[in-house]
């Protein structure tokens, strides 16, 4: 079995959590041992545009220059399908031979039905998956990791008209959907008219072992003392600056939360936009308070999630939050919102502590359960951890989308196309 996939951010390209997901389930589905995995994705500076990593090929390729430059982010999308069409076509004609020899000799036996699946993560990989799909006869799965009408709370605009479009194609020309949680599926049951008998549910995972390094105490303070002071209860969050992963609802709660525990440091992880976020922080006088990282490199990451006192995640919209199964895996107790596939991931009072939807007093509560409570917080984070050790690795979750991947060839194999 080949199986192809398509993303538009892969390792080192990160953009949000498309990228660790697609990079460490091919890891595993490349470790099973009848599956051969490629992954076309965009370039990036500094990585080559031909590797293995971990059995998994890796294709990066640019998108085609536009004269003139790219009209907006819609038409660069459309340029960089061109590119993966491009390079996929090339791949599968040089599998093709292969299958063109099993054919019989027979003139009424059908020639054999190439073992390729491709594979899509979200709408833009559409238009080079979907051109494939019907040039080689191949069946395509589809993971839909978000939707345009989720993340917006509707469709308000023409470019998100024109997403939820290609969204709902996706998932018509696909075999099987592939969503993150319950709560997706009924999302693209709800949103994209998704029947739900096309629906498969498989969980998002995390590595466990990227958090064993060592890391002795005295390194561990050294590093924590980049942020925070000693006596400072420190507190992470790690996503985007968009009004989805719910930043400002943590800016606001932190003046409630030091009126408590005046010793409370905010560390705020990420690339983007941020400008919004330090004028909230400085309107609300907690502008000491707040440590704007910028762009964290992994290495950082890791170590910080090691040291935090908590990790917390008040998205408004969350599909999962693979930054909440990060910071279980590391150990660091968690406080999120009731958004979304979160619900799924984290059991209220169990393995950490869930608080209402866009509601700062009731975020501020959930902190101060974690940072003035030490032991109750550590039951929690021992909690998450070993629920995160037996439900959210990739071992399992790439069984599983194997399972799919082997039921779509079972179909496909005795169906017409």
């Amino acid at each position: 079995m080949r199986v192809l996939m398509l993303s538009w951010e892969y390792p080192p390209r990160i953009v949000g959590g498309i990228a660790r997901h697609v990079e460490e389930l091919a890891w595993e589905l490349a470790a099973l041992s009848d599956v051969e995995v490629h992954v076309i994705t965009c370039s990036v500076n500094g990585a080559p545009n031909e590797e293995i990593q971990e059995k998994v090929h890796i294709h990066r390729v640019d998108p085609a220059e536009a004269e003139g430059g790219y009209a907006d982010f819609i038409h660069w999308v459309h340029r960089l399908n061109d590119a993966m069409r491009d390079r996929a076509h090339t791949l599968i004609e040089s599998w093709l031979p292969s299958v063109k020899s099993k054919r019989s000799k027979s003139a009424k036996t059908a020639p054999a039905k190439p073992e390729i699946i491709l594979h899509a993560h979200d709408w833009l990989t559409y238009f080079s998956a979907v051109e494939l799909k019907h040039k080689y006869k191949i069946p395509l799965a589809a993971t839909i990791h978000a939707t345009e009408f989720g993340r917006n709370s509707g469709i308000h605009s023409e470019i998100s008209r024109y997403i939820d479009h290609i969204e709902r194609q996706l998932i018509t020309e696909a075999w099987r959907v592939i969503v993150c949680s319950d709560f997706m599926k009924g999302e693209v049951e709800y949103a994209l008219l998704t029947p739900p008998g096309k629906i498969d549910v498989i969980y998002n995972g995390v590595r466990v072992d990227k958090f064993t390094f060592d890391f002795s105490a005295d390194e561990a303070a050294h590093f924590r003392s980049k942020f925070a002071h000693p006596s400072e209860k420190l507190i992470m969050f790690v996503g985007r600056g968009v009004r989805e992963k719910g930043c400002q609802v943590l800016i606001d709660a932190l003046p409630k939360v030091r009126a408590v525990n005046p010793n409370t440091k905010l560390v705020i992880c990420g690339g983007g936009y941020r400008d919004h976020l330090m004028s909230q922080a400085r309107a609300l006088g907690v502008w000491d308070n707040v440590y704007f990282t910028g762009f964290t490199p992994d290495d950082d990451l890791l170590r910080l999630y090691r040291v935090a006192d908590a990790a917390c995640f008040p998205s408004l919209y969350e599909p999962f939050g693979i930054v909440a199964l990060e910071a279980m895996a590391a150990h660091c107790p968690v406080i999120v919102s009731d958004a979304g596939g979160l619900r799924e991931v984290v059991i209220h009072n169990e393995t950490g502590i869930t608080t209402w939807l866009n509601n700062s007093d009731s975020l501020a509560w959930g902190i101060l359960q974690i940072i003035l409570n030490p032991q109750r917080a550590h039951q929690l984070a021992h909690n998450a951890f070993e629920r995160t050790n037996a439900l959210f690795n990739w071992k399992k979750i790439a069984e599983e989308t194997h399972d799919v991947y082997t039921r779509i060839l079972q179909e496909y194999s005795i169906t017409d196309w």
